[in-house]
């Protein structure tokens, strides 16, 4: 089963908006003047941990292409992106957040 692709609601305003990323536990929050560089290093900084094949397998497919259009949807839509994963069996959150949210 192949998911439908639609057209991208993420202008280049939306992708160039500052936001911050962490990892609980992980990393500590770190700002980025946009989604690329931010997604990027999230990714780069997720690859590196210990995850198991499953977990890295969906992280990679949710952080390869088109991952700021996808990423921008969440923050256009919840104001936020939280996701999960388990680390040696505890469970820790993945954040990214528009910067003026964190600021809250």
């Amino acid at each position: 089963m192949r998911l439908a692709k639609h057209a991208s609601s993420a202008t280049p305003a939306r992708a160039a908006r500052p936001v911050t990323v962490e990892i609980e536990r992980v990393i500590a929050p770190a700002t980025f003047p946009n989604l690329r560089s931010a997604t990027d290093a999230l990714w780069t900084s997720l690859r590196a941990l210990p995850l198991g094949s499953t977990q890295y397998e969906a992280y990679k497919l949710f952080f390869g292409p088109d991952v700021v259009e996808r990423v921008s949807e969440f923050l256009d839509r919840d104001g936020h992106l939280h996701l999960c994963f388990a680390l040696q069996g505890r469970p820790h959150s993945v954040w990214i957040r528009p910067t003026d949210e964190t600021a809250r």
